[in-house]
């Protein structure tokens, strides 16, 4: 393969493709063959980065239900043992537990790759990266996907039979520990064998590789998880899209929470980096919400701390975290990597920063190997909504402060020009301007231009930046009363007047 069709495989600091057949105009892109280049390219950056000779080197490999899944494990686990590297089939995995398969001292593997596309469609596959500092950068990305095209296909002839890779059954492992996380965080608790008894928790896996959260953690702690659905992995995603950001899982989750009359539900996305919960009346906890709430569960233990979101969370948020929690609020950049590595950057300079977290559910704990966990979190919100319980409280009393969403609308504007980047900047530098010169209030901003609306005709907020990968200009708006929204909205179309090369 060439160089410049490998680099269109990357996707920020991942590999996505088309997989398979079975989308009109998506033609397949990621191949068995470029898999097996691209498993090579690693092994060798993987040995570069550690000093060790490719023999000497350990690689887990994972999947999480797609259909091509399996199919390109054998392609990625060929190139691997081609180069000399033991591999271990991890099978039906999750991405968070690929990452601890460095961590724990069972497997202790050296680097991982797990095959996902996190909720895109079922045509879709990708490779995710990572050794002992945790998620590849993007730039580790580009140099692999470089030097991918310098290998060959390995072949059934070389060090590749399927004999010399060996099994492991790491999301038992991996549910182990989570498990005995949450009897730690529920220790003297009156059933030390069963800490959760008494409490009804559904689990919504969208069919993708979820599903051991119920069967796995909360059955043998005692929850009763009837009600739980889609647990069975099925690649084709029958039911929904697994995406706790989806207005049908989320309906789906809602409504498997009010027909059980659970204390709590809880959505992953289909390789289990991302969550969002659902409380007993059917309220959703995702985006601001969820954030709040893990938030509000970190503030004891770390008080007056600083809290990492991605740029489109609200004023609201903001209000919540200092004013009520007394914490502080670092509205940064899209992008779960982003996120993370500014946290990682805040504790090394001594400013303690216990959560990362992007709107879509990606969140990160420096508690936890700074890694953008689905399940942890959960485990996180299982124990507290135990100690709620047990105390007579709700779980929803830690965010009852958090003010209501009342209005919110995202306008992604097309950009018509080549260099769409210089377009969006161009176009950014003229909405900034033309707001100064209209004395707007627009608070520090690590993406885009954000303007703030506090008067007595609208009160809410916009934030206008460029996409990360793609040749669109998202605009997000909030109004915090009925009617403000339009009005901000309308204040927005003022200042992108005369840019021809945008449309809506």
């Amino acid at each position: 393969m060439e160089t410049k069709d490998l680099l269109k495989l990357q996707n920020g600091s991942d590999v996505r493709g088309i997989a398979c057949e079975g989308v009109e105009g998506e033609s397949v892109n990621l191949t068995p063959l470029a898999c097996n280049l691209i498993a090579q390219s690693f092994a060798s950056w993987l040995s570069k980065k550690t000093g060790k000779e490719t023999a000497s080197l350990t690689v887990g490999i994972g999947r999480d239900s797609r259909i091509t899944g399996e199919k390109l494990a054998k392609s990625v686990m060929k190139g691997l043992s081609a180069c000399g590297v033991k591999v271990v089939d991890c099978a039906m995995a999750t991405t968070p537990a690929m990452f601890m398969s460095i961590v724990f001292p069972e497997t202790k593997f050296d680097g991982s790759i797990m095959i996902t596309a996190s909720h895109l469609p079922f045509n879709r596959n990708g490779l995710k990266f990572f050794d002992k500092d945790g998620g590849l950068e993007h730039e580790d990305i580009t140099e692999i996907l470089q030097k991918a095209a310098d290998f060959k296909e390995a072949d059934g002839n070389e060090k590749s039979d399927s004999s010399e890779i060996q099994s492991f059954d790491l999301i038992s492992l991996y549910a182990s520990h989570l498990a005995k996380t949450i009897r730690e965080g529920l220790k003297g608790c009156k059933n030390a064998e069963k800490p959760l008894e008494g409490l009804k928790i559904v689990v919504d896996a969208g069919n993708g590789a979820g599903g051991f959260f119920a069967t796995k953690i909360l059955d043998g702690l005692g929850a009763d998880t009837k009600g739980s659905q889609f647990l069975e992995p099925d690649g084709m995603f029958p039911n929904h899209i697994p995406n706790p950001e989806n207005e049908k899982a989320m309906e789906a989750i809602q409504s498997a929470v009010l027909k059980n009359k659970a204390d709590l539900g809880l959505i992953f996305d289909t390789d289990v980096d991302r969550m969002s919960a659902v409380l007993p009346d059917g309220s959703e906890v995702n985006r601001d919400a969820i954030i709040a709430l893990v938030a509000a569960i970190l503030a004891p233990d770390y008080p007056g701390s600083t809290i990492i979101t991605d740029s489109v969370t609200s004023d609201r948020l903001t209000r919540f975290l200092q004013d009520e929690l007394g914490l502080k609020h670092h509205c940064f950049k899209r992008g779960y990597k982003n996120v993370i590595n500014e946290c990682k950057r805040l504790n090394a300079e001594g400013k303690v920063s216990p959560l990362a977290m992007e709107t879509s559910g990606h969140g990160a704990l420096k508690e936890n190997y700074y890694l953008d966990d689905g399940a942890y979190l959960a485990v996180k919100i299982v124990i507290a909504l135990a100690k709620a319980q047990s105390q007579g409280k709700s779980l929803a009393g830690l965010i009852e402060k958090l003010e209501p969403l009342v209005e919110a609308k995202e306008i992604r504007y097309k950009i018509h020009a080549e260099d769409f980047a210089s377009y969006g900047d161009k176009v950014l530098a003229e909405f900034k301007a033309r707001a100064e010169k209209e004395g707007m209030i627009m608070p520090k901003s690590y993406e885009g231009v954000r303007i703030s609306f506090n008067d007595s005709d609208k009160k809410g907020w916009l934030l206008l930046r460029k996409s990360l990968h793609d040749p669109v200009m998202p605009l997000n708006v909030e109004g915090e009363r009925s009617g403000d929204c339009d009005k901000i909205l309308k204040v927005a179309e003022e200042l992108l007047k005369g840019f021809d090369k945008l449309s809506n």
